[in-house]
């Protein structure tokens, strides 16, 4: 197989590479310290193209492929897993999710402002007793025929961007009775009476993303909000899952990268017993195996872009390489940010050197968008049907 970067690729690679470098990194550790959502560089990624980045130009987005998209969230996570994942959001969970599900008038009106940067999306589906089993879900949402109206009543749980969207793709039960099959699918106006942002988590890692409840009150919105048919709710919900799995291994893969690049540097000014401690074997051992891992899960994750791709075409699901993507990157991630901070020694447990906010970031990377035991589940219901 052919991983060879076309020239249109490897020049959003670079883009996103300079930005990355000479706008968001110097003001990575400050954000994430004092957990301020970033939104003038967000406010920049959306002029240069980078929040929907798959998303067709006539719907406001930049036109390119989901390896331009991996090639970009890699470069931006890697200077700041924080920015990676408000902009993975975007473009795999939210844009993504219009565009292969809305009407052109949903379209016009919800993609168009987002894929262009100028709003920003978010996707909602936890609720605090509904993780990993959204069949447990009990926000509602009940037509009113008189209205042409559903009444949305509930609360939301760890939404990313939460407290600074513009518009969220909503999973709220319609029929309680069919259970999984009894969710639709909504798209929500924030500016709407009604909708409140609760309890912003005091998060480990990627604290410069808020992620938050949502609090729903008698919370009406137009029938034509609705995204797909009633009972549908499910099925939109997983599939566009498998495309945010692919932005969360991109992301690791990035996080993973700059924590070996740090550790990498470090062993090679770092001295003990009379030398550099990159010439121990030791310290050698760890940073072959962690350029190892990072490599497999990039061509994983270029796997599952290209698995996509070939969907696009063929309507067929991706789950098992998205899941695959997802699983080895994040579990390569903590790996990675361990060992790195381990090779720092002692300073890599200080804040005064990056590593231990690259392993804080990790850890996030096993949970959301589907935990490492979900991503191990679809891969064995994969390979055993």
């Amino acid at each position: 197989m052919d991983f060879k970067l076309t020239e249109e690729q490897k020049m959003i690679q670079a883009m996103a590479r300079d930005f990355a470098q000479k706008e968001i990194k110097p003001i990575a550790a400050r954000i994430d310290e004092e957990a301020i959502f970033p939104v003038e560089t967000v406010k920049r990624m959306g002029e240069l193209g980078f929040m929907g980045i798959e998303i067709p130009e006539e719907y406001g987005g930049a036109g390119m492929d989901t390896i331009s998209y991996v090639l970009a969230v890699i470069e931006i996570s890697k200077a700041c897993a924080s920015h990676g994942v408000i902009m993975s959001v975007n473009n795999s969970l939210v844009c993504y999710g219009l565009y292969a599900f809305g009407t052109e008038r949903q379209k016009e009106t919800f993609l168009v402002p987002l894929a262009s940067g100028k709003k920003l999306g978010a996707y909602s589906l936890t609720e605090p007793q509904a993780g990993s089993d959204p069949a447990s879900i009990r926000c509602t949402a009940e037509y009113d025929p008189v209205a042409d109206e559903y009444v949305i009543s509930g609360t939301k749980a760890w939404v990313t961007s939460g407290p600074n969207a513009d518009v969220i793709i909503l999973f709220a039960m319609t029929d309680r009775s069919k259970g999984s099959r009894g969710i639709s699918a909504f798209i929500v106006d924030t500016k709407r009476p009604g909708f409140s942002v609760g309890k912003v988590e005091p998060k480990l890692g990627i604290r410069a993303s808020h992620t938050s409840e949502l609090i729903f009150e008698n919370y009406r919105l137009p029938a034509w909000h609705r995204l797909g048919d009633e009972g549908m709710g499910l099925k939109i919900a997983l599939a566009i899952l498998d495309a945010g799995r692919i932005g969360i291994a991109a992301q690791a893969v990035g996080i993973a990268e700059a924590a070996y690049e740090a550790a990498r540097d470090y062993a090679k000014e770092r001295e003990q017993f009379g030398q550099r401690i990159a010439e121990f074997q030791a310290i050698q051992w760890m940073l072959a195996d962690m350029k190892t891992r990072i490599e497999a899960s990039r061509l994983l994750t270029y796997q599952a872009a290209l698995a996509k791709e070939e969907a696009k075409k063929s309507g067929q699901r991706y789950s098992l390489e998205a899941s695959m993507a997802k699983l080895f990157a994040s579990e390569t991630a903590m790996w990675v940010t361990t060992k790195a901070i381990q090779i720092f020694g002692g300073n890599g447990y200080s804040k005064e050197y990056p590593v231990e906010r690259y392993f804080r970031d990790a850890k996030i990377t096993e949970i959301y968008e589907g935990t490492s035991e979900i991503q191990r589940l679809v891969i064995a219901r994969s390979i055993l049907s």
